[in-house]
């Protein structure tokens, strides 16, 4: 079975206040009578589920086409949490012991992506601590941002990167029970690029 845990991407899809929203452009329509029909798209790259690249929040940091590859393939967990709206994620939290190097944690504050609540929670630094002693190699979550959407700092991402983790934000893991998964969430070779979006699944292993 494959879960599809990218949310759809409209011109209603919401984004961080300030980013650039999505939009096509129709070069060519066969509706309009022309030969074939030929889009041009606009918008953030950090757009619906994507994969950060190390230089968005780290000076020195990876830019997305240098990020290994198996970061975004191979056995993942998703763990749900217990958080609140607006409050980061403690290690307390977790409703699964951390088993795997790919970990998606569920915390169901961001319930509508057509909607910008900026209520979403966080991850602390803690439990960012605890993922890089577990050996966690990618981290993915169900917000906008692993920081809190306040965040000046951003203590989470900066944790992150000291222990070289990988991140995937805004996934849609509203369908998706706590479990054992193989993960598919290949960004796209984007020279330079501070993201990518991807078209993040999971895949049942049995």
């Amino acid at each position: 079975m494959i879960y599809d845990i990218s949310p759809p991407v409209t011109p209603d899809i919401a984004v961080f206040p300030g980013d650039t929203p999505w939009r096509r452009e129709m070069l060519l329509d066969m509706a309009r009578g022309d030969a074939l029909t030929l889009s041009s798209m606009h918008g953030t790259c950090h757009l619906g589920a994507h994969a950060d690249g190390p230089n968005h929040y780290a000076l020195d940091g990876r830019s997305i086409d240098l990020q290994p590859l198996d970061r975004y393939l191979g056995r993942c967990q998703v763990i749900d949490t217990s958080t609140e709206r607006g409050q980061r994620v403690l290690v307390a939290q977790l409703q699964q012991t951390i088993e795997e190097e790919r970990v998606l944690l569920k915390t169901g504050t961001w319930p509508d992506p057509t909607e910008f609540n900026p209520d979403f929670s966080g991850l602390s630094v803690e439990l960012v601590e605890a993922l890089g002693a577990a050996g966690v190699k990618t981290v993915g979550v169900d917000t906008p941002s692993v920081d809190t959407a306040d965040s000046k700092d951003l203590p989470a991402h900066r944790a992150i990167y000291r222990y070289d983790i990988a991140i995937l934000e805004y996934l849609d893991l509203s369908s998706v029970p706590a479990g054992v998964y193989e993960l598919i969430a290949l960004p796209l070779k984007l020279v330079g690029f501070d993201a990518s979006p991807v078209r993040a699944v999971l895949r049942t292993l049995d």
